[in-house]
């Protein structure tokens, strides 16, 4: 496909509210619905990024805090109740992608972050 000199690609950014500021984490196009990725924030830290069947992403911290693996961006996604929750890899347990809370002991959880998609305007394809 030839786009004309000067067309612009709209592509959807997936950002996350990090330090009260909106961080673009990767494309939308980068995640697989049912599946999680890993990512690093700009201090350092992993988040673990999923995207549900409907087409909404969800952002947790990525370190297990029972087992201290960075591996729930492996975990397998699911529903329990209409919440929808990543389970670790390792140990099973179940966390809320909304909140973060465990929801096999409530004592334990880990970092949500707020995510929302944009639409970013990529330069101007080359005319080919």
């Amino acid at each position: 496909m030839t786009l004309a000199p000067g067309a612009e690609r709209t592509a959807v950014r997936v950002e996350l509210l990090v330090d009260q500021r909106w961080f673009a984490i990767c494309e939308l196009t980068d995640l697989t619905p049912g599946r999680g990725v890993a990512a690093l924030l700009p201090d350092g830290a992993q988040v673990a990024v999923f995207l549900d069947r409907s087409g909404r992403a969800y952002a947790i911290g990525n370190r297990d805090p029972f087992s201290g693996a960075y591996v729930l961006s492996r975990g397998l996604l699911g529903s329990a109740d209409g919440r929808p929750f990543v389970a670790s890899p390792l140990l099973k347990q179940r966390f809320d992608l909304e909140t973060g809370r465990c929801l096999d002991d409530e004592t334990v959880g880990v970092q949500a972050y707020a995510t929302r998609t944009r639409p970013a305007v990529s330069a101007p394809a080359p005319v080919v």
